[in-house]
């Protein structure tokens, strides 16, 4: 593996850790929270970060209107689609069942689309280190979870998860066009007023409680805009399979941080599970594949 590819990859991988502490830190804010109007909040926090970023630099400033706007409406409607549909699918589905299924189903999303459209076929050993990963994800999301876990919660975390999957398509495209803090501040900027109406429908007096706040900037700053940062920098060099199959850590990060420090109980299927996702992405890492990681 070249140093660049490397970098890349530990980019998207250290964008995956990042997403992992959302759960964590959703339980410090207050209980009466509503996940839509978390998730919408995140993503303008998160652009307010990314724009900040661009317009630190004129290089990054400069460049807004070298990006392609079909990619960038594309990219930006996915990324706030899939926060909303995420939420909503695991406040239905339940948190272990949705976050699994959304998580586990864009790196096929994502391959199936390199193969129909692109006419890449991927390396075999690519694709058993991807369902190793997959499978890992699906015990750890059951483990707890109830069994009344409604289909449409389920429809509803597919369509996540394919939306997922057409931002890390779109996005990649773009990294041609301009530097990577110009196309996820653009990105995001889109996704929040894709995001931000749906405040209008839900109760919104938890946020008068000022330790939701401290949450809030954690969520858009650091887990929403840096680790997206991160993310759309590393899709320059990797396929954008191959980033959506290295972000199946963000489960076994979430996992690690509920077990140590939340307490939850460490099973044997979900140490099963932490294992498997792990050896899928060492084999994911380890074969290049796409013409663009050579």
């Amino acid at each position: 593996m070249n140093s660049a590819r490397f970098a890349s990859v530990g980019a998207v991988l250290l964008a995956a850790c990042l997403w992992g502490t959302t759960g964590t830190v959703q339980t410090l804010l207050p209980s009466n929270r509503e996940p839509l109007a978390v998730g919408a909040l995140r993503l303008a926090f998160g652009a307010l970060f990314l724009l900040g970023l661009a317009f630190s630099k004129r290089e990054s400033r400069n460049a807004f209107h070298k990006l392609p706007l079909r990619a960038l409406l594309t990219a930006g409607v996915a990324i706030g689609c899939y926060n909303l549909l995420f939420f909503y699918a695991v406040s239905v589905a339940g948190v272990g069942i949705g976050t699994a299924v959304t998580i586990g189903s864009a790196p096929l999303w994502t391959t199936l689309w390199e193969i129909v459209v692109g006419r890449q076929l991927p390396d075999r050993i690519r694709i058993l280190g991807q369902c190793l990963s997959i499978i890992g994800v699906g015990m750890l999301g059951l483990v707890g979870a109830s069994s009344d876990g409604s289909m449409f919660g389920i429809i509803l975390a597919l369509g996540a998860g394919a939306c997922y999957a057409c931002y890390s398509l779109a996005t990649s495209r773009m990294t041609q066009h301009a530097p990577t803090t110009t196309i996820a501040a653009a990105t995001f900027c889109i996704a929040t007023l894709v995001t931000l109406p749906a405040l209008i429908f839900v109760p919104l007096s938890w946020l008068a409680d000022p330790t939701a706040w401290f949450g809030l900037v954690f969520l858009g700053f650091v887990a929403t805009g840096l680790a997206y940062a991160l993310y759309t920098w590393g899709l320059m060099r990797i396929a954008a399979s191959t980033a959506v199959t290295l972000a199946l850590a963000e489960p076994v990060t979430a996992w690690l941080l509920a077990t140590f420090l939340i307490g939850e109980e460490v099973t044997v299927q979900s140490t099963i599970g932490a294992l498997l996702v792990l050896l899928g992405l060492i084999v994911v890492t380890c074969i290049p594949t796409a013409s663009r990681e050579t």
